[in-house]
Formats: C-alpha cells, structure tokens, sequence
C-alpha cells in the first residue's frame, strides 16, 4: 500500500512537472512573438515628387519704381529645366541691384520648401526686359517666390493681380516703399487686385499748414504738419489687399 501511494505521488510530481514545462515553453514563445513584433522594421511611404522632365515656364509682372520715381511695370519670366541646380539671369538694358540677386536665391529656396521638389537637379533662368535703365531693392522678392512655386509645379499666374514686397527667410512678405506709385502703374496695366504687404494698404502723409501773423512791421510765419491717412485703393481705384506671407499670395496669383 504504501509503494502505492509513493508511485501515485511519484506520478501527481510529473504531471506538476510537464504542466510547469509546457507553461515554460507557452511563456518563452509569447516573448519570442513580442519580440519579434516590437523588431519589426516600420516601413516609411515615400511620395513621388513630380518630376520636371522639360522646360516649365511662369510669367508675372513686377512692380517697381523707376529712377526717375515713377512706378513701371517689368515683365519677368522664369524657366525651370532639368540641369544641376544653376540659377541664371537674364537681363536686357537693366542694372539689377546686388539685394534683388539675393531674392532671387532666397525665392528658390523658398519655392524649394514650398514645392517640395528638389532643385539641385534644376536649372532656374530669371528673364527681365524692361524700358527702364534701373530697378533697385528687393521689393520684387515676394512676386519672384510666387513665380519661382509656379514654373517648379508648372501652373499659370493671374495677371489682373500684382504684387509688391521683400522675401524673408521664413516665407514672410516684408515691408517696401512707393507703394502708392506701384498700385497706379499696376492699375494702368489692367490689374483688379494689388497685393501688398501686410499694414500698407493705406499711407500717412503729412500735410502742411502755414499760419502768419504781422508783429512789429514784420510777418512771422509757422508751418504744422497735420496727419492725413490715405487709403491708396480708394485713391488709385483698385483693390488692395494686404498679405503676410507667400503662401497668402498664392490663393491670389496662381490659378
């Protein structure tokens, strides 16, 4: 009887045995699986660029003022094609200000983050005709942003709509002079719409006022200047509509 109980236990202890070991084997194959899940590669989902495969060409035309003070118009066009990341100007009868220059790479750039597409494989040609002798300042930056986005995804620019303000590093649209002189040549030309930057639709001008009194035989005059605030869209006739930054721009220039 008691070898009886002694093999039945003997039993009870291998059968807790294979229970322990199979839970063992359960336990070692769930880690294994977990494992193997948490050092599964995540696999990332490029997007395909398009590609510029020929030559892309946008036209817009800038707004800037003459040395003369006048505001003139100057066609520009920008051509993209596939090369190794030049960018070119070419300029007829124009001495373009070393600032301008600087726009110009800033606007690539800038295209380049908007777009998405690189550049470096790219060949950028600026083209500027203009009766004018002298266009300075970067006041054109904005609008060569704009054109720059347009030619890199190959779409068409408004032209009843114009623009004037500088290029920042971060996209912005910066403040520029002769803005009054700007929308009227931008009016003359057909435009509907004048982009400018942000807090210059209107301008503050300083009108002079000249009193004079007689005292002791003489006349001592004094001139005050009181502010004027002129909304230059009421003034030339067209629609001024202020913008930040260059995307702002777009919704208005792109079609």
């Amino acid at each position: 009887m008691a070898r009886y109980r002694y093999k039945k236990q003997r039993i009870r202890y291998e059968v807790y045995f294979l229970i322990l070991l199979i839970g063992i084997i359960i336990g070692l194959g769930t880690d294994v699986l977990f494992f193997n899940e948490a050092e599964t590669p995540i696999q990332t989902i490029i997007i395909q660029q398009p590609k510029v495969t020929s030559i892309q060409k946008a036209e817009i035309n800038l707004v800037a003022v003459d040395e003369e003070g006048n505001g003139v118009i100057t066609p520009l066009y920008v051509g993209v094609e596939p090369g190794d990341g030049k960018v070119l100007t070419n300029i007829e009868k124009l001495l373009f200000w070393i600032d301008t220059q600087f726009s110009i790479q800033t606007a690539r750039d800038i295209a380049e983050n908007i777009t998405q597409i690189d550049t470096h494989n790219l060949d950028i040609t600026y083209s500027l005709s203009t009766n004018a002798t002298l266009i300075g300042g970067p006041s054109a930056g904005a609008a060569l942003t704009v054109a720059t986005v347009a030619a890199l995804q190959n779409k068409e620019i408004r032209h009843d709509v114009m623009m004037t303000g500088t290029i920042q590093a971060d996209g912005s649209v910066g403040q520029v002079a002769g803005i009054l002189e700007k929308a009227t040549a931008a009016k003359e030309l057909g435009a509907n719409i004048f982009l400018v930057p942000e807090g210059q639709s209107t301008q503050v001008l300083l009108k002079p006022n000249e009193t004079c009194v007689r005292k002791f035989g003489f006349i001592f005059c004094e001139t005050t200047y009181e502010k004027e605030v002129l909304n230059i869209g009421e003034t030339v006739g067209i629609s001024i509509i202020e913008v930040s930054t260059v995307e702002d721009a777009m919704k208005y220039l792109i079609i």
